[in-house]
């Protein structure tokens, strides 16, 4: 065992009612210290339990954090905040996790990993323990989204048994009280480029009359769309792009004839197609440039961004000019077309085409104009 005075190792433990589990989990994490042959500590973070809980941690050499925020994620960060060790192990109180798989995380660690995940599809699963719309459904869903939007080589997103470096995690600023607080730690930590490796654990059934703190669909929600917020590419600039394809097909079958939803209606869908893609894709832009350092490293889209059309004050000045130009050539265009509207006849094709360019030109010009003020409100705000 490891003679330094210095705490090594913590381990943390979110607890809230868990009066018929915890003294296992407890003794697990003892278990799993002298395995490791290091100096540790057990930190129980309770969510105000009634159950006896807080004596079993007392009792059973577990330093006691009483939490008032309610909330898995809150009581984690209380936790880690109290926690005095160099590296840090996490999992849950039901008596799921082994904890005495310490030394096979801690490994991980010491050959330079940031964040070391459990993966329980590559370990073992007890019969039962995992719901199957959880294991095959939630779990795989949410981790393959997780992978596509944050590119994270991580197969088991939301395990809850997981190790990191405390200096390392500590700078990510996490800040979610719930259970998205799993998915926050991951997201972060990839982004701010943390190594991020997977080792495999078990997974075992929980007392048979305890009541599972996990809501399916709540939670499941949370997790997603806390993925969601930090991927502006895909909330954003995906769903920008998908309209304005719609948007160009649209103006595409009216124009040629294409199909027989060719005639004026298919013109006002492409048109609010476009509106909406361009409402989407300002929002993209407002998020990318004036919260860029919280989603950590820039695509090259996103660089260019910052780097060009809005660099400081003379970027965003250069879309107010971008924005009056194209109210200019929408104005030129509808004032060369008055014709069209003063005319008993119906348009034609050509003259309808026309129209609608001139509708583009405008919603360019609004696009601009909303995107460059939302900007320069934040950016006055925040100074």
């Amino acid at each position: 065992m490891n003679t330094n005075k210095k705490t090594f190792l913590s381990f943390v433990i979110p607890c809230l009612n868990e009066s018929m589990c915890l003294q296992g989990v407890l003794d697990d994490c003892h278990e799993g210290g002298k395995l490791a042959q290091m100096s540790y500590e057990v930190i129980v973070a309770d969510n105000g339990s009634s159950d006896g809980s807080q004596e079993i941690a007392l009792a059973n050499g577990a330093k006691l954090i009483n939490v008032d925020e309610k909330g898995y994620g809150a009581a984690l960060k209380a936790g880690l905040e109290a926690a005095e060790g160099d590296f840090i192990i996490m999992g849950d109180a039901d008596g799921t996790y082994n904890f005495k798989d310490a030394p096979l995380f801690l490994d991980q660690l010491f050959v330079g990993a940031d964040l070391v995940m459990g993966n329980r599809f590559k370990g073992f699963i007890q019969p039962g323990a995992m719901p199957i719309l959880h294991r095959w459904f939630g779990n795989p869903i949410l981790s393959g989204i997780g992978s596509l939007f944050f590119g994270i080589p991580i197969g088991d997103f939301h395990c809850g048994l997981r190790a990191f470096k405390s200096e390392s995690i500590k700078l990510l600023g996490l800040k979610s009280n719930g259970m998205e607080f799993a998915s926050e730690m991951v997201i972060k930590a990839s982004l701010r480029d943390l190594k991020l490796v997977e080792v495999p654990t078990s997974l075992s059934l929980d007392h048979p009359e305890r009541t599972p703190h996990l809501r399916t669909w709540r939670d499941g929600w949370r997790h997603l769309k806390f993925m969601l917020s930090f991927s502006p590419k895909y909330s954003f600039l995906f769903f920008a792009f998908l309209l304005f394809c719609f948007s160009g097909l649209s103006l595409l079958s009216f124009a040629f004839n294409f199909t027989r939803a060719s005639g004026p209606n298919t013109l006002v869908i492409s048109l609010f197609l476009l509106f909406s893609g361009l409402f989407v894709f300002s929002d993209y832009l407002t998020t990318r440039t004036i919260f860029a350092e919280t989603y950590g490293k820039p695509s090259l889209f996103a660089s260019w961004l910052q780097k060009y059309p809005f660099r400081g004050e003379q970027g965003v000045d250069t879309i107010y000019q971008v924005s009056g130009f194209a109210f200019l050539v929408g104005l030129a265009i509808f004032i060369s077309s008055i014709s069209a509207f003063i005319n008993e006849s119906p348009s034609t094709k050509i003259e309808n085409i026309i129209i609608y360019l001139g509708c583009f030109s405008w919603s360019v010009a609004l696009t601009c104009y909303l995107t460059a003020a939302k900007i320069s409100t934040i950016r006055s705000i925040r100074n």
